[in-house]
């Protein structure tokens, strides 16, 4: 390891922060023959005392589903029976140890999380994954999930990645850049050459080790004496790693014809397990004698019943130096060896790669290995395994809907660019109706996931329009995804146009009378849809939007909590940041800002997971409304700046909207009513129908109001007490009076306010302190100081409890200005305001009596880091146990 000590150290401190019990994760990354590996073998070499879990990712294996998680936990199999029920059963069924399907990928998630907590419960664990981008995604996908959710289990992660190359990605882990050794440490690595021979093979190798060994391994006599004229070496233009790859190659080359068939069948074979390439290779002709010159070569190395090669490039110029005819020859022999049950999915694949052209029989195979990776969960390797099938089958109808099934489980995937090229790939027209709808719904979700939504909900209007007459069934679901892309639009008249056609459907109904005019119709299409629940995700979403359309909040934030209890428990994954927006948006109209924040946060971070853009930047905004009103500027300008880039460009109305609304509460805040007025504008603009602007208003009203424009608010005004007397609803009725008494008569504002502040009760806790502040500014305006402490007091009380600081700050001054005290007020945020906000979410479940195991599968932690967030938690609050925390909090 020359060279390598900022690498060794970071390295060694991971281990030694283990050994004390705290996780750690590195990404190791750099090109071919850099010195990845031989970190990773430090770091096996340096844990002593750890228990070491290794694997290999494999270029030819990278859609074997789950392999690379398999191959990683085989020594700890014994520990999955430790495991909660769900969890076991999710990991028994991705490894194929059972029939069941798994509906929750995040369960598989979760239950490798747990995996890695069980294994370090005697001691450190370090896990060692080897050219992850060559590891088949379902396995990355899940390692990295447990990977970023470590705290307190002793474990440590490190992957290494080679840069450019194609494959897996492995993402939101911190990283370690490993570059090209000093001339010092290089020249180590090539002793006992003349100065200018080491000179020229440090100068092609570029520092790179194995460059270095390999190029000066490769010198002539002549050469290694110094006889090198300017062409001696490769020029230094050409590129490395194909350099190291040929000189890999010539070297098998030099092995006997029946080594390098046996090399060519390992290089084949993902398992590592010496019985199977041996059995495969037996039907080529060659023993296990063959397999001596490459042992002897140092191109692979055995242990026990395991061959592993010595580089990745040894294994690639064994594959892809032989011709394809052995290639073939090889898969075949392999999935001949493979012949039992508990290997029918390799069998399949090898099938594939010995196919050259359209089979049936070997498309049908793959069919069913992609609609069990289907039910695991694994999209990408299903979507690969439709491609697949598609590439195998002759009858026309047959390849298309393989290939629309490959479309969507790569829009399912996040892989949104593939799932374009896939549905490119798709012969028009399609003759199945039910083929064309799946089809449009995988355009669908790629436009509203990634580009536009107007354009989402367009494809699927055209496709209703399109099989209506031959699938009428298709037709509902078609239009409530379509209408559910217009709200994300923003676009009333799309909205409109969407609902009506096909107004008799009850979740099409709403759209239809609300936009049409029909406002009670609407209302009472709503409580008809709460009366008899919707069917269907996307129709159990629209029914709570539409009641936090029509202010229903508590009714809307309940139906979000159904549906996101639905979407964990029916393993609906890609649909739980949705649900969980929904019920973020509710949170906030509540005023319930600590719940929304951690809600948001959540939703964030499995939508980040799974590259959901579009529903990340509708996040962001809302996760900016909280920080808003917490006056963190910083914060505001970050969340909304990304939300604002990614949504304005695209079109999608409603996110802009509410990044700019934050951003305009944040200036109200403040006290900058002019920007404030500015961006709130704005924001009406991005939603012009009033029903899609409806929150919005009241900080409109009151911007244009301070700003000493109340001529800009007199629309605004009107509209807000037209909806809020159509609706119904005690919240928009209060903000409606709060309005009047900004904008009316100064004779009838008093009344106003006070009939303001006797409808907030019971509703948000933030919107009653804002009128409280209003009424007290306008009573201390007209020197009626004595009057104006009480609502002051109870505004400022109000906005410390929620952390509202620039609100708080700003009624301090009136309060102070009306003669009254300052000092200290209610305790901000109660006793838990001194903890974390993870802590925070793992006391609160802790204090409803979840058990640790419960707490973490909710918030996708191990149970010892929940374990450990009590820890920390229990000397904060002062408190010795859990059984006291109902109590505090309560108090």
């Amino acid at each position: 390891m020359r060279g390598r000590y900022a690498e060794r150290e970071r390295i060694e401190q991971l281990l030694a922060d283990a050994r004390r019990g705290t996780s750690g994760v590195l990404l190791v990354h750099g090109e071919a023959g850099i010195g990845k590996t031989a970190l990773l073998d430090h770091a096996a070499d340096r844990a002593h005392g750890a228990r070491v879990l290794r694997v290999e990712g494999i270029e030819s294996e990278t859609e074997m589903a789950f392999g690379g998680l398999h191959q990683l936990f085989l020594p700890v199999m014994d520990l999955v029976d430790a495991l909660p029920g769900p969890q076991a059963a999710a990991l028994r069924s991705v490894f194929g140890l059972s029939g069941e399907g798994v509906r929750d990928r995040f369960v598989v998630g979760l239950a490798v999380l747990s995996l890695l907590s069980e294994a370090a419960a005697a001691g450190p664990l370090l896990c060692l994954v080897d050219d992850a981008q060559w590891l088949d995604q379902p396995s990355v996908d899940m390692l990295t999930f447990a990977a970023r959710r470590l705290r307190a289990e002793g474990v440590v992660m490190l992957f290494a990645v080679r840069d450019g190359a194609p494959g897996a990605a492995v993402k939101g882990l911190p990283r370690l850049l490993v570059e090209g050794l000093d001339r010092a440490a290089a020249a180590e690595l090539v002793p006992d050459l003349p100065p200018y021979v080491v000179d020229r093979v440090i100068e092609e190798a570029r520092g790179n080790p194995l460059a270095l060994i390999e190029l000066s391994a490769a010198l002539t006599p002549a050469q290694r004496a110094g006889r090198l004229g300017p062409s001696a070496l490769p020029e230094a233009a050409a590129g490395l790693p194909s350099r190291l790859q040929d000189g890999f190659l010539q070297q098998v080359r030099r092995l006997p014809e029946a080594t390098r068939t046996v090399l060519l069948v390992a290089a084949a074979d993902d398992t590592g397990d010496l019985t199977v390439v041996l059995r495969a290779s037996g039907r080529l002709g060659c023993t296990v004698e063959d397999l001596e010159p490459a042992e002897r070569a140092g191109f692979v190395l055995l242990s026990g019943e395991v061959l592993r090669f010595r580089h990745p490039l040894v294994r690639y110029a064994a594959y892809r130096g032989a011709p394809l005819a052995r290639r073939i020859a090889a898969h075949r022999a392999l999935a001949g060896a493979l012949g039992g049950a508990g290997h029918a999915h390799r069998r399949a694949w090898h099938l594939a790669a010995a196919s050259t052209g359209p089979d049936e029989g070997v498309a049908e195979e793959l069919e069913r290995v992609a609609e069990w990776a289907d039910s695991r969960q694994a999209m990408a390797s299903a979507s690969a395994a439709y491609e697949r099938a598609a590439q195998l089958t002759a009858d026309p109808r047959a390849r298309a809907r393989r290939l629309v099934s490959a479309a969507q489980r790569a829009a399912d995937a996040g892989q949104d660019e593939r799932c374009g090229a896939l549905a490119d790939r798709v012969p028009q027209p399609l003759e199945d109706p039910g083929v064309a709808a799946d089809f449009a719904r995988a355009r669908a979700v790629v436009e509203l996931g990634y580009r536009r939504p107007a354009r989402a909900a367009r494809i699927l209007v055209d496709s209703a329009a399109l099989t209506g007459a031959e699938r009428p069934d298709t037709v509902a679901s078609l239009l409530t995804d379509a209408v559910h892309a217009a709200f994300c639009a923003g676009d009333a008249a799309l909205i409109e146009e969407v609902a009506l056609r096909s107004p008799a459907v009850p979740v099409l109904a709403v759209p239809a009378r609300l936009f049409g005019g029909d406002v009670p119709g609407g209302l009472e299409a709503v409580r008809a849809l709460v009366d008899a629940p919707a069917e269907g995700v996307t129709a159990r979403l629209m029914s709570g939007i539409y009641l936090q359309l029509t202010g229903d909040h508590r009714a809307a934030r309940e139906a979000a909590a159904g549906l996101v209890a639905h979407c964990r428990d029916q393993g609906v994954s890609g649909w739980l940041p949705t649900a969980l927006h929904l019920q973020v948006q509710t949170e906030l109209s509540l005023g319930r800002h600590d719940e929304a924040s951690a809600r948001a946060v959540e939703a964030l971070r499995l939508a980040e997971y799974y590259d959901l853009a579009h529903r990340a930047a509708h996040l962001r905004a809302a996760l900016a409304m909280p920080a808003a009103v917490r006056g963190e500027e910083d914060r505001v300008r970050e969340l909304t700046g990304e939300a604002l880039e990614y949504t304005r460009p695209r079109g999608v109305g409603r996110g802009a909207a509410d990044a700019l609304w934050a951003r305009g509460v944040l200036e109200l805040g403040l006290g900058r009513a002019d920007a404030a007025l500015e961006r709130l504008e704005a924001a009406r603009t991005e939603v012009a129908h009033p029903l899609l602007c409806l929150p919005l208003l009241p900080d409109l009203i009151e911007a244009a109001v301070r700003a000493g424009r109340p001529e800009r608010a007199s629309d605004a005004a009107r509209l807000l007490g037209e909806w809020a007397g159509a609706l119904g609803q005690d919240a928009l009725a209060a903000s409606a009076r709060r309005c009047l008494a900004l904008t009316g008569p100064d004779g009838e504002a008093e009344a106003h306010f006070v009939a303001a502040l006797a409808l907030h009760r019971g509703g948000s806790g933030f919107d009653l302190a804002r009128t409280a502040l209003l009424y007290g500014e306008w009573l201390r305006r007209l020197r009626r100081q004595i009057d104006a402490r009480v609502p002051l007091r109870a505004a400022l009380d109000g906005f410390e409890r929620l952390g509202a600081r620039p609100w708080a700050d700003r009624a301090r001054t009136e309060l102070g200005a009306a003669g009254g005290q300052t000092g200290l007020t209610a305790r901000e945020d109660g006793p838990i305001s001194v903890l974390s906000p993870q802590e925070r979410e793992v006391v609160r479940l802790a204090a409803a009596g979840a058990s640790n195991r419960e707490i973490g599968a909710q918030l996708f932690l191990s149970p010892r880091t929940v374990g450990h967030h009590l820890y920390r938690a229990f000397p904060k609050l002062g408190v010795s146990s859990r059984t006291e925390l109902a109590g505090l909090l309560a108090s």
